[in-house]
């Protein structure tokens, strides 16, 4: 008798998910039929704003901005993907000189030829710091690869056809950053500043199964930022009135603190920054050298990266400094090549 009682008693507890996921299906679908339904009876509205002139404006400028940059993002998501999971970062422990006044600049030019975006930089430095890499050479890396590695000069090449000085711009800028931060971390850093990095998320999985779950979750992060980025620009160009754009550009200090301030803001792709910039044309050559430099080395997203990884008291020393010396290094260098 107990087991006949016990069945239908089963039973009835298996069905009760099954009971809770049906109201769930019936709101998702009440709700999916009822944003068709609004779009159906405001279709004439919305076709009506989408034919003016500044939404014309505003999707011509941002649509071809994602264009331009999406190849280069999936490119540098792959590339980078593949260095954080298959190249060990033993590799780069032997590969960097003992002596650390000479492993900054190594690290630093490393970078260069190490494809590698924002999101991957922070745990890879994080790596090399866990295998024994002297933490000012891992932040000269930190700091340079996703600033000067081919496929971002490629992708700034691109994107200033007829100023091809930006590219070498960049790259001197950068790495000018990245090595000063790294020796002045060297000469004035200390361990307490700097908690000790977690292992990687991906570690413990196959090398198969953390490429693509790299891959996934910075296609998702950068594409999202990249959106953002393209929005603002368009926004900018479209909406923005030409007068004040005008008299920001027309400071030069105005004009590369607001670019680097948007740099910060936007955090955008490193692969996909060089669209934007080049799409914001009232500004100066070297206030959006600026904005190319700042913004793969001290963002949003990457203060908070960086917080994760190092700890909140690295973080806030570490990103305040990396945008005023990431500054003045853009604007020495447009002074000399700009």
């Amino acid at each position: 008798m107990a087991i006949t009682k016990a069945a239908p008693e089963a039973e009835a507890r298996a069905e009760e998910p099954r009971r809770a996921e049906e109201p769930r299906r019936l709101t998702s679908s009440l709700a999916l039929t009822l944003l068709l339904l609004l779009l159906v009876l405001l279709q004439s509205p919305i076709r009506r704003a989408l034919s003016a002139p500044v939404m014309q404006s505003w999707t011509t400028v941002f649509v071809a901005v994602v264009i331009q940059a999406l190849p280069f993002l999936v490119l540098g998501v792959l590339l980078s993907a593949a260095i954080a999971v298959y190249v060990p970062p033993s590799f780069f422990a032997r590969a960097l000189p003992s002596r650390p006044a000479l492993a900054v600049p190594v690290a630093g030019m490393a970078g260069a030829v190490l494809p590698g975006c924002e999101c991957a930089s922070v745990p890879v430095a994080g790596a090399l710091v866990r295998r024994g890499v002297t933490p000012a050479a891992a932040l000269a890396f930190l700091l340079s690869a996703p600033a000067i590695n081919p496929i971002v000069l490629t992708a700034t090449a691109v994107a200033f056809p007829r100023n091809p000085e930006m590219v070498l711009g960049r790259f001197v800028a950068s790495l000018l950053v990245a090595c000063a931060m790294g020796w002045l971390w060297q000469r004035v850093g200390r361990t307490d500043w700097m908690r000790p990095p977690a292992h990687a998320h991906h570690e413990g999985q196959t090398k198969g199964a953390a490429f693509w779950d790299s891959v996934r979750h910075d296609v998702m992060h950068a594409g999202g930022f990249l959106v953002v980025g393209a929005m603002a620009a368009a926004t900018l160009k479209a909406v923005a009135p030409e007068s004040w754009l005008r008299t920001a550009a027309g400071n030069p200090v105005v004009a590369v603190l607001a670019l680097a301030l948007l740099a910060v803001i936007l955090s955008i792709c490193s692969e996909a920054d060089a669209f934007v910039a080049a799409s914001l044309t009232q500004f100066s050559l070297t206030a959006r050298l600026a904005f190319l430099v700042v913004g793969p080395m001290i963002d949003l997203k990457l203060f908070a990266m960086q917080t994760g990884t190092f700890g909140r008291g690295f973080a806030l020393r570490f990103a305040p400094m990396t945008f005023v010396l990431a500054i003045a290094s853009a604007v020495l260098t447009g002074a000399v090549l700009l």
